[in-house]
């Protein structure tokens, strides 16, 4: 069974379990919880800042960010990594003592710590080595608006909605959806992150 790494290198799927025969993508309810849940915080996590990039940075220069290509960690706890800094980031899990936080809820914390405190991989730190086989053959993952299109598109009087913070899938009823739906100008659109 081919592993394949979708959008962000570091998570790898089963190929059969999120891909149909023909190359597109399974219906959502097809696909086992674990993997449904990270596809779905995938589609968050896509053009998210380096994390390291960001405790570097910071808020004010968040342009200066080289852009996520890496994830590692659990949904919700995870690192989302460029390529310069993966080898900070494996020097802390092999030699630093992270393996001890994997599958923690501190996991990323412990990360930032380690980094804000100034510890770096030593120069020459080897990283893993990515292997790219034809990516252009893996179809583009769906956005939001795709992914609860397609979760919906059977659905007999109740509709299903996708939390993408968490990968939560709970069924709403129609007349609660339209009661409990926010007025569009009370809808914060902005992707910028929280500043104290």
């Amino acid at each position: 069974m081919a592993k394949v790494s979708i959008g962000l290198r570091g998570w790898r799927f089963d190929e059969e379990e999120v891909f149909t025969d023909e190359g597109e993508f399974r219906p959502l309810d097809s696909v086992p919880d674990e993997t449904r849940k990270r596809l779905i915080r995938l589609t968050y996590l896509q053009e998210k800042p380096c994390d390291a990039c960001y405790l570097v940075h910071g808020e004010a220069e968040k342009r200066r960010c080289n852009p996520a290509e890496i994830v590692y960690g659990e949904p919700m706890e995870e690192v989302l990594l460029c390529a310069d800094h993966e080898p900070d980031f494996l020097y802390w899990f092999r030699e630093a003592g992270g393996r001890d936080a994997a599958g923690t809820e501190t996991f990323r914390d412990e990360f930032h710590e380690w980094f804000l405190d100034g510890n770096r991989a030593p120069e020459g730190y080897a990283g893993l080595e990515h292997v790219d086989t034809d990516p252009d053959t893996l179809p583009t993952p769906p956005d939001p608006a795709e992914l609860n299109r397609r979760l919906n598109e059977n659905y007999d009087g109740e509709r299903k909605r996708i939390d993408l913070r968490t990968g939560e899938i709970t069924t709403v009823d129609e007349d609660e959806a339209e009661d409990d739906a926010p007025p569009l100008g009370d809808v914060d659109l902005g992707r910028e992150y929280p500043t104290k």
